[in-house]
């Protein structure tokens, strides 16, 4: 018996890195997965062989989640073949840094689109659903700089800081048709957003984690099962870091 077995869970930007960890952990757990990006290429297609490796339905889909009628076609879509969705994580994510006087207005507008508003698509299209069940969990991804800030990354910080008052307000507001709504705050995770960063950067990171490593794309895909399954289901509302101690 899996912690998943007879759930459904959309990833989003789930064709590598946190996305994909997730999405594996979960279909070992027994959740058939849908999952979408951008495109579906080489890469989206070899993460859809690996879920399907565990025994689960799974399927990916082509979708702008920064596009609200996209969403919404694509989460009908997914309905239409899974029959219900039990599980969201929102895990869609850019970044565009730079220090807030140089950066424009393109920049601020991309990261907070991609990263924030479409958490708003999938959550509008899929909360009717849930509703209707009685029953989900809704699972945004966060950062330890949507909570403390980080120079050069004020875009990306007020994205993830939205995220988090977005999952509050929904675990309100949804709470009494049994939705539940939380953040994961990972701190420095492998991963090749991460690797496109600077050595200069990535050396600061790394002082000041108490555990003296990065984290893994599977460290948060822990948390999420955790928060995907039963086992959390009186906590609503919260932000778990992930972070090694970096930002307690």
């Amino acid at each position: 018996m899996g912690l998943l077995d007879g759930k459904v869970a959309l990833i989003t930007g789930a064709a590598r890195g946190i996305g994909k960890a997730i999405a594996l952990k979960f279909a070992s757990e027994g959740a058939d997965v849908a999952f979408t990006d951008l495109v579906i290429n080489e890469a989206a297609e070899e993460t859809l062989k690996e879920i399907e490796a565990y025994g689960v339905k799974a399927k990916a889909y082509a979708s702008n989640a920064a596009n609200f009628d996209e969403t919404h076609t694509v989460v009908s879509e997914i309905l239409a073949e899974f029959g219900h969705i039990d599980i969201l994580v929102n895990n869609a994510g850019i970044t565009k840094d730079g220090l807030m006087m140089r950066m424009d207005e393109k920049q601020w507008d991309a990261v907070l689109t991609v990263n924030l508003k479409s958490a708003f698509n999938f959550i509008h299209a899929c909360t009717p659903v849930m509703a209707k069940q009685r029953g989900g969990s809704i699972i945004n991804m966060s950062s330890v700089v949507g909570v403390s800030g980080n120079a050069g990354q004020c875009n990306y910080s007020a994205s993830k800081a939205g995220l988090i008052g977005l999952a509050k307000s929904i675990a309100k507001e949804m709470g009494p048709r049994g939705i539940r709504a939380n953040c994961i705050a990972p701190g420095f995770i492998i991963t090749d957003m991460t690797n496109a960063l600077s050595e200069k950067v990535r050396e600061e990171w790394a002082k000041q984690i108490p555990l003296r490593r990065g984290g893994t794309p599977e460290d948060v895909a822990n948390v999420a099962l955790f928060l995907a399954s039963d086992l959390s289901s009186y906590v609503s509302g919260q932000v778990i870091h992930c972070c090694g101690a970096m930002n307690c």
